[in-house]
């Protein structure tokens, strides 16, 4: 899993039918790199600036009940930032 915040929406009018209902947000993992961001479905209301746990690949398809075309899914949000402090982390080409 990957901890990652919430910087910004996709809106999509058209989209796959079992995509309905899903939000679409565009996320920058805490760790690494800023060219990382990557786009997560997200069922729990998750909103711009908010630390989220996000699943990818094969685990992100467990946590679904139907059977859907996504590959980065939020599972969890974030009350406090980890102990890590995130000024220490190695983060290339900022």
């Amino acid at each position: 899993m990957i901890i990652g915040e919430v910087i910004s929406r996709v809106v999509s009018t058209r989209k796959y039918d079992s995509l309905q209902g899903f939000k679409l947000l565009v996320i920058q993992p805490c760790f690494g790199s800023k060219e990382d961001c990557f786009v997560a479905a997200d069922e729990l209301g998750a909103g711009e600036g908010e630390l989220v746990l996000v699943a990818r690949g094969q685990a992100a398809q467990h946590a679904l009940i139907k059977e859907t075309p996504i590959d980065a899914l939020v599972v969890g949000l974030i009350d406090e930032k980890p102990a890590i402090p995130m000024s220490k982390v190695d983060r290339k080409h900022e």
